[in-house]
């Protein structure tokens, strides 16, 4: 069963359904060259473990915020070097950037929040003004 489990090949249509995306993402992530899947004698795709594992990868890339070609360069490392290590270091890299921007972004949400608290508390203070001014009339 596990030598089974292990040679199992997925149809497009199976693996679109086991990641909840379309068809067409996964043939765009294949014109990307982020996914290679095999091909029967009448031109089926058919996708691996490996394929399933580099999607897996894809997609949590794609959470995270990077390009497909970042995704791209970190899930191909790990063809040039099976240790890993290559990989990890860039990954490490591009996801040290990537926190970076989080952190900035938000930072200048925090600014916009206290901008947006100030106006309203102007305009509070205005309604105010006008209700008391109303009740007086």
């Amino acid at each position: 069963m596990a030598n089974r489990e292990r040679k199992k090949k997925y149809s497009i249509s199976e693996f679109a359904t086991q990641f909840d995306i379309s068809p067409r993402t996964i043939r765009y992530y294949e014109e990307k060259g982020l996914l290679s899947p095999e091909r029967s004698s009448s031109n089926h795709r058919f996708y691996t473990k490996r394929d399933r594992a580099r999607l897996k990868l894809i997609l949590r890339g794609k959470k995270f915020g990077f390009t497909l070609a970042e995704i791209k360069e970190m899930v191909d490392l790990y063809n040039d070097d099976h240790t890993e290590k290559k990989q990890i270091l860039r990954t490490l890299e591009y996801g040290d950037e990537k926190l970076q921007e989080i952190e900035e972004r938000i930072q200048e949400l925090q600014m916009i929040k206290e901008d947006m608290l100030n106006v309203r508390n102007v305009l509070l203070e205005k309604l105010n003004e006008i209700k008391r001014g109303g009740k007086r009339c």
